[in-house]
């Protein structure tokens, strides 16, 4: 970069000096008259107002020469008519140089043409941007205004004929104000509370035969378990005893499947399940609480007495407003070594053959436990231990007192 600076200057000087030797060949005589009137004046020891204004005249032409020379090299024309042709004299002096300069024309040309886009560009932003602010508050105001128009009118009937209402004395946009406002709490009470208020018409009355208690089922991982596969898609999977399971509590419970899930995917599976028909209800999403984003059994819509009802399922939080009920059991992830359900069978045939009162008792004890249906197959292990010991004794009481004890020469013992 320094050789190429020295190169530029000397080549400058050069070209300097040759201009002015051409400009003192081409003024050859102005100049040598101005250095005679010089002489003259300075000879004669006076000053002439002649010589004076051939002197300051000819040095004013050798000053104008250079001055328009170093203006057309240097690119700075006091002339605004001469500055056009500057680039192309720099571009012939120079030729690196004007390259050098038309590149930076062109990248500051290409920098403005930006800029003044990215201006344009954000002002059309901008002005979309308040369309759109005005696009916006004008639809929301008219959707307002349509939602209290529909839903705050008044209703007619078959006739036409205007149908009077509790909102009927007050102002008209209080009226349709508070018609819209009851209408919508009715849609948000139908997505958050069931459907209707009795889930289960009333119990049957003689001579129909009503099961003594009523067992609440949740049907997916617990009757059957969803398995997805490449080759198949989406099945639901049966889980192993659930026919024998349904065949004996049929006798003594009203079997009912309650269930969060969509009647669009239960019916369908429910039937290939019990095609006998030990089901007797069904219930699925729309007989719902739907409470801190979970679908809650709401066991108060049952129409049944609360002390004749167990509910079995393995997700606490759907049967959280009524605990007392409800009895946890792990959840079935489809293998086929499981014996949850006759498990289950054997605690709940116990509960009906006992007849017990208020099964609230039972399901609050072995919720206590973190598996009920092990504690329940460990109580009953005792159970049978301790009626077999009865059974003996029992044998060992009725037995007269000669066959009781028999001495023995090696021994005697009881038999």
């Amino acid at each position: 970069m320094v050789s190429r600076n020295l190169c530029d200057l000397i080549r400058l000087r050069q070209i300097c000096q040759y201009q002015t030797y051409t400009l003192c060949r081409a003024n050859r005589a102005p100049c040598q008259r101005s250095l005679q009137g010089f002489t003259k004046v300075w000879d004669d020891g006076q000053a002439s107002p002649k010589w004076t204004r051939s002197y300051h005249s000819s040095t004013k032409f050798l000053q104008c020469r250079q001055v328009r020379f170093y203006s057309a090299v240097s690119g700075k024309d006091a002339n605004p008519q001469q500055s056009v042709a500057t680039p192309q004299l720099l571009s012939k002096l120079f030729p690196q140089t004007a390259v050098e300069g038309a590149e930076n024309a062109q990248q500051q040309e290409k920098q403005r043409k930006e800029e003044e886009e990215d201006k344009k560009e954000k002002e059309s932003s901008w002005k979309r941007m308040k369309f759109g602010f005005v696009f916006f508050g004008f639809s929301v105001s008219a959707f307002c205004v349509y939602m209290v128009w529909v839903f705050g009118a008044p209703d007619h009937d078959a006739e036409g004929n205007l149908i009077m209402d509790e909102f009927m004395e007050l102002p008209t946009f209080q009226q349709y104000f508070r018609r819209m406002w009851k209408s919508m709490t009715y849609y948000q009470k139908m997505i958050q509370e069931p459907s209707r208020e009795k889930l289960l018409p009333d119990p049957l009355k003689y001579p129909y035969v009503q099961p003594p208690y009523t067992l609440v089922l949740e049907m997916k991982d617990v009757l059957v378990h969803p398995d997805w596969t490449y080759q198949t898609g989406w099945r639901f999977k049966k889980r192993p005893g659930v026919d024998k399971f349904l065949e004996t509590l049929a006798a003594n419970y009203e079997i009912v499947v309650f269930t969060a899930d969509q009647g669009m995917t239960v019916f369908p599976i429910l039937d290939a399940l019990d095609p006998r028909g030990y089901i007797m209800y069904r219930l699925v999403r729309d007989a719902t609480h739907f409470v801190d984003g979970h679908h809650v059994k709401n066991l108060d819509n049952l129409n049944r007495d609360l002390s004749k009802v167990v509910v079995v399922d393995w997700d606490p939080n759907s049967t959280k407003l009524h605990p007392e009920n409800t009895l946890n059991i792990p959840r079935w992830t489809g293998n086929d070594d499981d014996a949850g359900l006759f498990d289950l069978m054997a605690l709940l045939v116990t509960i009906a053959t006992s007849e017990v009162d208020d099964v609230r008792e039972v399901m609050t004890y072995y919720k206590s436990f973190e598996n009920p249906l092990v504690k329940f197959r460990e109580n009953q292990r005792l159970l049978a231990e301790q009626m077999a010991e009865r059974e003996h004794e029992e044998k060992q009481r009725n037995l007269p007192a000669v066959q009781r004890w028999r001495p023995s020469f090696l021994g005697g013992g009881a038999r």
